[in-house]
């Protein structure tokens, strides 16, 4: 009978009372009326001494921000664009200045990185360069682990690590499922997943291309101070701290998850079986590479008398004028609620800059810290690299530059390092899930369990942080950087 199914489940009966199943169906909407009541309230009260009304107001807008983005009530988009509203309406910033800030720079270099980006993935040339360096390098278990992880990592450089992530679980699980690994099990099924995770990790906070976080905190700087960093100057710096942390990670990753196989001779007959089914390299692809070559050489040869941003959307131009992509291919792989983000957040650091706001705070809760640059740099950066496991990388940026903007102002530290000591830092999650979607991506495979993230995480991001404060200490003095 085709209803046959339908008492297969016993019904459960909710025999609480009315008003306390409504409580428990409406909670989320009691919260953020909470919320909304008492930023009212908080509104119309006196500020606190020396914090302008404007400055207290942006504050009190910044609090309720940083609420519904660790909440996750509402999408980080939708509260960032909310922000920006609530800026002229609580008259903090003139509504003309507050949404010019669309025009950020910042804004459209990632939307012409996100396009790159996406001719990459959707031609297939990515899927077909990593099938290839797999094949062509991973003749052992060890090798085949390793090129996982710097094919994960250097891809990275030139694309967001989450798209390099979800571009590479598939080639990966094809792997395992070639060799047999089993899940839950397989100490080498574990190692490829971290691999790919860790790689794209790492690798994403190389250039500017890697993430959201770093043309935010850039464009953010830039809206400060004036000042900005060249492609070649943020890669440098941040290749001091990536480089030698590729060769540690690796060797972590094979001290947590052994190697279990003698063989991975399947799963490179089966890449070279994928490589010959989707047969010699088409136009498309062709076209892609040359286009993104020519792209970021000029970000490093044109960049600083250009701006990335140009160089970044004509690069995407070229793929439309030679129909490698199409507008409707775009749309589905662009994440169009960081770009509606980035406006809002650089609004709302203007506003706390602007209005003294970010200066205040920073006197009130880190004064005892001004004799000792090196000191705040340990006490933000900290801040950026736990606050990263549990919130998206470009909010803790959005979070902590104007709190880093206010100290520079006060301190005579250079902006500059500041930038780099938040942005970083932020972008090395890898104990939870939450953190970042590579790791999301990793545990999603069924090979690994939240025991075996959370433990080799928190071992990696403690080396990450004392690495990243000896380049800070030793290393980036000799390329111009000093506290």
């Amino acid at each position: 009978m085709p209803n046959s199914n339908l008492f297969d489940k016993p019904l459960k009966i909710d025999n609480r009372p009315m008003w306390l199943i409504l409580l428990d169906k409406t909670a989320r909407y009691q919260v953020m009326a909470l919320v909304a009541l008492v930023v009212g309230v908080l509104i119309h009260l006196t500020p606190p001494a020396g914090l302008s009304v404007d400055g207290y107001r942006s504050l009190v807008l910044f609090g309720a921000t940083v609420f519904f983005w660790i909440s996750g009530l509402l999408p980080i988009a939708v509260t960032a664009l909310l922000s920006m509203v609530m800026l002229p309406l609580l008259g903090i910033m003139d509504a003309k200045k507050t949404y010019s800030m669309f025009g950020n720079e910042a804004v459209f270099f990632i939307l012409g990185a996100f396009i790159l980006a996406a001719a990459m993935t959707g031609t297939g040339i990515s899927a077909r360069i990593a099938r290839a360096m797999l094949a062509r390098f991973g003749k052992t278990p060890t090798r085949l682990a390793l090129t996982v992880f710097l094919l994960s990592a250097f891809l990275s450089f030139i694309m967001s690590e989450h798209a390099v992530a979800a571009m590479l679980f598939p080639v990966v699980s094809e792997l395992a499922t070639a060799l047999g690994l089993e899940k839950g099990k397989s100490s080498y099924g574990r190692l490829i997943f971290m691999s790919m995770a860790w790689g794209c990790i790492i690798g994403g906070i190389a250039t500017f291309l890697g993430g959201a976080r770093a043309p935010l905190a850039a464009g953010l700087l830039k809206e400060a101070t004036g000042l900005h960093f060249t492609f070649m100057e943020w890669t440098t710096a941040a290749c001091m701290i990536v480089l030698p942390l590729l060769v540690i990670a690796f060797l972590l990753l094979y001290r947590f998850f052994p190697v279990d196989i003698e063989s991975v001779e399947n799963g490179r007959k089966f890449l070279n079986h994928k490589r010959l089914e989707t047969g010699k390299m088409g136009y498309d692809e062709m076209l892609t590479a040359l286009v993104m070559v020519a792209t970021v050489a000029c970000w490093i040869t044109l960049g600083e008398k250009t701006g990335l941003a140009a160089i970044a959307i004509l690069g995407a131009a070229a793929l439309f004028t030679f129909k490698v992509v199409s507008w409707q291919k775009i749309e589905e792989y662009v994440n169009w609620g960081i770009i509606l983000m980035y406006g809002g957040t650089i609004a709302l650091a203007s506003a706390l800059e602007k209005t003294g706001a970010a200066v205040w705070v920073v006197k009130k809760g880190m004064g005892a810290l001004y004799d000792s640059p090196l000191a705040i740099i340990a006490v933000i950066s900290l801040v950026a690299i736990v606050l990263t496991e549990c919130i998206s990388h470009a909010a803790v940026v959005a979070i902590l530059m104007p709190v880093g903007m206010g100290l520079c102002k006060s301190t005579g530290m250079d902006p500059k390092v500041m930038t780099l000591s938040i942005a970083l830092p932020a972008g090395l999650a890898y104990c939870l899930p939450m953190g970042t979607p590579a790791t999301a991506i990793a545990y999603a495979s069924g090979y690994l369990k939240s025991r075996d993230i959370i433990v080799s995480g928190v071992v990696v991001m403690a080396i990450s942080w004392l690495l990243f404060m000896g380049s800070v200490v030793f290393v980036w003095p000799l390329i111009g950087l000093k506290i």
